[in-house]
């Protein structure tokens, strides 16, 4: 594994955004883990989280593109925050790109889209926390790609959760490749997070947990 993702396992754990007990999903279920991004809250947390994101990127993706597009609301701040650090770490000047989960109808930036348009010929990664069912996709990817004549370039997530998406057997992440065609990737995933921490903050007693919600709902 590599540095970087021990380090972003640590991270998320310091942070109190990754964290193990008895969570309700949106879904439904029951899980013994549950990540927020929504917790990343100071500078130092969020120049953080975009380093690791643009070292994610630039492993998985290469640099060949021009936006960020962060979904409202808490793909904002990872947008902005990857785009800085993409600038300082790789010297790759990228924009950033949202929507407005209402458009604005009145000034020089009225419209459904924050920060930078979107042009024909514009490629473009879409940056989330996590993807469990991927239904947060398939409402972002007509935004993006109706906007203009965009190119996806692919989803970077900081988390794989590695459990079934709407089909039941595939993973969420492999479920969006099939459909759309791009590829998606993640800093770290779930089986990452479980080797770094087994034995330390993940007890014998939470492995148990951990493992049994993977036999019901894991990816095939």
């Amino acid at each position: 594994m590599e540095e970087y993702k021990r380090q972003f396992i640590d991270f998320m754990v310091e942070s109190k955004v990754l964290k193990f007990g008895e969570f309700t999903l949106k879904s439904g279920r029951k899980s013994p883990f549950f990540m927020n991004a929504g917790a990343y809250v100071t500078g130092l947390q969020l120049k953080r989280l975009g380093e690791f994101y643009a070292h994610a990127i630039h492993d998985n993706f290469g640099l060949d593109f021009d936006v960020l597009f962060g979904p409202a609301y808490k793909g904002i701040p990872l947008a902005v925050s990857c785009a800085i650090a993409l600038h300082d770490l790789y010297g790759k000047e990228v924009r950033y790109c949202s929507n407005r989960k209402e458009a604005k109808d009145h000034g020089a930036d009225k419209g459904n889209l924050l920060g930078s348009d979107l042009g024909d010929g514009d490629r473009v990664v879409m940056i989330e926390d996590v993807t469990t069912s991927g239904k947060s996709i398939d409402e972002t990817y007509p935004i993006v790609t109706g906007a203009a004549a965009t190119e996806v370039k692919g989803l970077i997530v900081s988390l794989d959760r590695m459990e079934v998406g709407k089909g039941g057997k595939a993973s969420a992440q492999r479920e969006i490749q099939e459909r759309y065609g791009f590829p998606v990737a993640s800093i770290v995933t779930m089986a990452e997070v479980v080797e770094a921490l087994d034995g330390t903050v993940i007890t014998p007693q939470l492995k148990a947990a951990i493992d049994g919600y993977y036999e019901k709902y894991g990816a095939r």
